[in-house]
């Protein structure tokens, strides 16, 4: 149980709270102007207050950030399991750490002989000794999430806590919620779970699907039917490359091969290039020696005769020596163009012969090269095949993802089908606690509407999660919403508290009371008052003074379950004894 709650600052209201029912009430003084208003006394920063010395995390623009609170030291004197004393908790929303007296977190730096002295522990160090001591959560790596089971004892309306009876804040997922509800009540907590799973999967699954539809994000996971054209165009890439691989023979020296292939057809080129002008040449040889011929002088006698000019000897005798001396010079010519059409065509000849030499060993270099090729090559070869391979594991991996993509939704809803087969079978297995948790509602709601309503608490094995649902058969006002909630918490920790998976005590903001008719405010306080003390457990609440005094006119006596101080709507009359 919770014993008090304090600060070193001497302005703070101290409260100190007793077994069964707690009344924290604000009131408005004889001073109060019509326009004051008890927002600021302090009833819901009470409760956080609870929750930030049972573990919460500070968040920003969070009553804790306020630089007025910063370096206040707050406290919390509460019962522990297995501590014959209470213990005190203390935190500065400055400081990271938790104050404990004693060290109640059972670390491994505790004394030689487990003495417990007082110790600052981590906020995360405390919130697992909160799990494990107060819910008995049985291990730091649970699902079991113990600040969420914390939020069902302590409701904050800030965090929407009074939307929904299944739910401690807005915006938590059903899930979350299903899988402590179904700790606390004593249910499969794996098979919620296991909704859980199926749920985070299907979201997964629903965002991949629209992923694929957008053509930059296609690409990383992509259609089975075009993946599988991919993998066989690139199969048949990889077995080209193999075969190659396999055929290929490292030739010794492959690049002075290559070299001296290479000068072997340059020179082959140019032998074929002299052969080009020498057998023009040789035609112009050949074409020079059919012209040179003596030349005819007989035709000089006729044109003398046709003249009447006779021709004397001497003159004959000249004539003769020039012809003579003409047929030497055309025998020479002609001796000296045979000469040199010979020489012309041995070198034809001589370079035709080399050129089939150089080409038989062009040939042979040629086939060697092409059988073959340098080790780099082969390297090369092997380097491709490698990315050819590792691209072929990609798209297997990518068409594997999207076959399970799209066989996925498949599954999900089989096993959603056999998931809600097995929930519904464990549900019946477990009866007498659903029964007993219904029973428990029932009653409860009963007292505060009469026996004319049909409340009901219904567990119920869904496709989707685990159903649980809580209803008062009536209007559906505001106030009967918020007295199922009232019904619900109070149903849940009794019954986490009989089996030792919840703390002894229960806490209300006064906004659970808002709407609520004066005679259900009525009867649920003295419900509460009843409960506890039946169950040896605790409920605080706070109050403002007129809805109390309404629920007095009922027929409520408050005044056991009042306690000090009153919190006023005045500047030093609010829990901090200060406004910031």
């Amino acid at each position: 149980m919770l014993r008090s709650l304090g600060a070193d600052d001497e302005r703070f209201k101290t409260l100190r709270f007793r077994a069964g029912l707690n009344l924290l009430v604000a009131d408005r003084t004889h001073r109060s102007a019509d326009t004051d208003s008890r927002n600021g006394a302090g009833k819901s920063s009470m409760v956080e207050l609870l929750h930030y010395l049972l573990g919460a995390n500070t968040q920003k623009k969070s009553l804790w950030s306020h630089e007025a609170l910063a370096n206040h030291r707050f406290r919390l004197v509460m019962d522990w399991p297995g501590q014959s004393e209470p213990i005190t908790i203390e935190r500065r929303p400055a400081s990271s750490k938790v104050y404990l007296q004693p060290d109640v977190s059972r670390r491994a730096d505790t004394g030689l002989f487990g003495e417990q002295f007082a110790a600052e522990i981590t906020l995360k160090d405390w919130q697992w000794t909160i799990a494990r001591d107060l819910y008995r959560v049985p291990s730091p790596e649970s699902p079991v999430s113990g600040r969420t089971l914390t939020s069902f004892a302590i409701r904050r309306v800030d965090a929407g806590g009074f939307l929904n009876p299944t739910s401690t804040f807005s915006g938590q997922s059903p899930h979350e919620a299903m899988i402590c509800l179904s700790y606390l009540f004593g249910l499969d907590v794996g098979l919620a779970i296991e909704y859980r799973t199926l749920s985070q999967q299907d979201a997964t699954r629903r965002k991949l699907v629209e992923a694929a539809k957008d053509p930059v994000w296609g690409k990383i996971v992509g259609r089975s039917a075009e993946l599988r054209g991919e993998i066989s165009a690139v199969e048949q890439r990889i077995t080209e490359l193999r075969r190659q691989i396999e055929q290929f023979q490292v030739v010794p020296g492959y690049e002075d091969l290559r070299r001296e292939a290479d000068a072997l057809d340059r020179q082959i080129r140019e032998l074929r290039d002299l052969d080009e002008v020498e057998r023009h040449n040789l035609q112009q040889m050949r074409r020079a020696t059919t012209d040179a011929a003596e030349p005819d002088d007989h035709y000089l006698e006729q044109a003398f005769q046709q003249l009447n000019v006779v021709l004397g000897g001497e003159v004959r005798h000249r004539f003769d020596e020039v012809r003579a001396f003409h047929q030497t010079v055309v025998r020479n010519r002609e001796k000296q163009l045979r000469e040199e059409t010979d020489r012309v065509e041995r070198r034809l000849a001589e370079r035709e012969r080399e050129r089939e030499g150089l080409g038989q060993r062009l040939a042979s270099l040629l086939q060697t090269l092409n059988e073959g090729g340098a080790l780099d090559a082969l390297t090369s070869l092997q380097s491709v095949l490698a990315r050819e391979q590792a691209t072929l594991e990609a798209l297997r991996n990518r068409f594997q993802a999207a076959q399970t993509l799209e066989a996925s939704r498949r599954e999900i809803e089989s096993r959603r089908l056999a998931l809600e087969s097995v929930m519904a079978d464990d549900l019946d297995d477990r009866s007498e606690i659903t029964s007993d948790a219904s029973r428990l509602f029932n009653i409860f709601a009963r007292q505060l509407y009469g026996p004319s309503h049909n409340p009901y608490l219904t567990f119920e094995a869904r496709k989707q999660r685990l159903d649980i649902e809580a209803k008062i058969d009536a209007d559906g006002s505001r106030g009967i919403h918020n007295m199922v909630i009232f019904c619900f918490d109070l149903t849940t920790a009794v019954i986490a508290h009989r089996n030792g998976r919840g703390p002894d005590f229960l806490v209300h903001d006064s906004h659970l009371y808002d709407g609520v008719d004066e005679r259900q405010i009525a009867a649920a306080l003295q419900l509460a008052a009843d409960v506890m003390r039946d169950e040896g457990m605790q409920y605080i609440v706070t109050m403002n003074s007129d809805d109390l005094r309404k629920a007095e006119d009922k027929g409520f006596d408050s005044s056991p379950y009042v306690i000090e101080p009153l919190l006023t709507d005045q500047l030093d009359g609010g829990l901090f004894g200060f406004r910031f």
